[in-house]
């Protein structure tokens, strides 16, 4: 069984459409809700009405399908474990048993604080051409230090990144500082919104008493309290890493290494709390083995981002890179799927065509002169799918014909 190749799709005012993503061979969609304040209930009605639209030109064309939720938001007081958590984790579940309901298996949350992700630069210029994302490590400070003025931000860098980035921040124009400030203050993804410096400010100090350890008890207390509800529905929740994976403003990071992965495993051992596979967000550390999280989460993992990044001089500053060509060995990932994926065919449980999607492309081509979301262009994940596509195919072969030569061989053993 391949991978299932699905792209994110944000919804009838994606300038990426379904047709587009037909096109580029999935057969999976990945989208969700935005129009739906986080925590309140996705109804039934409003989940029919996207998937009928994800599939409004079946039988005429090649069928879509929508096979991953990215992603059902954790409310803020959730993650604070404030008294009013309890009322939105009920509405979380009673989303998860109408998700299951409609037939939608899969579904993808993160548990990072205040943001989603964080980078400092859209449109970073690659030596092609093309635009990346990228996150530079004394332009965030600069953003903290220079433009937010978070107090207590100067014990989070170093004096020289401290020094430099204000120096910096006397060179700039009106115009880079509101860029910057505008990049990083960026809200949900699917969202053209984005928060104030003043409000920012204000969710940044409703996490002054929430350090690390309070932070994964809060995500623990929800994840025992929903997974067990995923679990009797039949869907599997899978959460996404931080990105970057360390901690930013004074934030803690809770899901960011092997060992958070175990963790949160252990906190509720059922299949059903899984994990999102994010090759970009787990490989700008390079003390995640990823090919090794592939083989001993395996059977936890149900979604799969497959991207890479490039460190760079300051290993904290990294940008994305072609699929194939950044710090992540996407050939030793790719062949540790395959090998989950016949595992679990040979023993018949879980899913063995886990839905994958190709993230963050660059922008490209024609998309160069269109307005996409961030990453999130039509030609550059094109680019990445068929990369992709061809190396699983490639490893599919090679494991296969050495699998018949190892027969051929001991067919000869046995006769002599």
């Amino acid at each position: 069984m391949r991978m299932l190749q699905t792209m994110r799709w944000f919804g009838p005012n994606d300038p990426v459409s379904l047709m587009d993503i037909r096109q580029a061979g999935c057969t999976g969609v990945v989208t969700a809700l935005h129009q739906i304040p986080v925590g309140h209930v996705w109804t039934v009605d409003a989940i029919e009405q996207r998937r009928q639209l994800v599939e409004a030109q079946n039988g005429r064309y090649s069928s879509l399908h929508w096979a991953v939720v990215e992603s059902l938001p954790v409310h803020e007081a959730i993650k604070k474990g404030l008294p009013s958590r309890d009322t939105y984790i009920e509405n979380y579940k009673q989303s998860i048993r109408n998700l299951a309901f409609c037939g939608i298996k899969t579904v993808c949350y993160n548990f990072m604080p205040v943001l989603d992700w964080s980078r400092t630069n859209l449109n970073y210029v690659m030596p092609d051409g093309s635009r990346a994302l990228r996150f530079v490590w004394e332009d965030f400070a600069l953003f903290d230090l220079c433009i937010l003025k978070r107090p207590g931000a100067e014990a989070d860098y170093e004096p020289e990144v401290a020094q430099s980035a204000r120096a910096q921040f006397a060179t700039l124009s009106p115009e880079r500082i509101l860029e910057l400030s505008s990049i990083v203050l960026l809200g949900l993804p699917g969202s053209e919104e984005s928060f104030t410096l003043e409000t920012f400010q204000e969710l940044l100090n409703e996490y002054a008493q929430i350090g690390d350890a309070e932070l994964r008890a809060n995500l623990y207390y929800f994840i025992k309290e929903v997974a067990p509800v995923a679990q009797e529905s039949g869907v599997n929740l899978c959460i996404h890493p931080d990105d970057p994976p360390r901690p930013l403003l004074g934030l803690p990071r809770v899901v960011s290494t092997e060992a958070d992965l175990a963790q949160l495993m252990d906190a509720c051992n059922v299949m059903a709390n899984g994990i999102t596979f994010c090759s970009g967000s787990l490989g700008i550390r390079p003390d995640n083995d990823l090919p090794g999280i592939v083989r001993r989460f395996g059977n936890r993992i149900h979604f799969i981002h497959l991207r890479t990044t490039r460190r760079e001089e300051d290993p904290r500053n990294f940008h994305e890179a072609d699929h194939l060509a950044g710090d992540v060995d996407m050939y030793a990932v790719v062949k540790a799927i395959v090998l989950e994926q016949q595992r679990r065919a040979q023993a018949g449980v879980g899913e063995p065509s886990i839905p994958m999607r190709p993230d963050h492309g660059h922008q490209m081509l024609d998309d160069l002169n269109k307005k996409t979301y961030p990453g999130y262009s039509a030609i550059g994940r094109l680019r990445g799918l068929a990369e992709i596509r061809g190396l699983e195919m490639g490893i599919r072969r090679s494991l296969a014909e050495q699998e018949a030569g190892s027969l051929v061989e001991n067919v000869k053993v046995d006769a002599l």
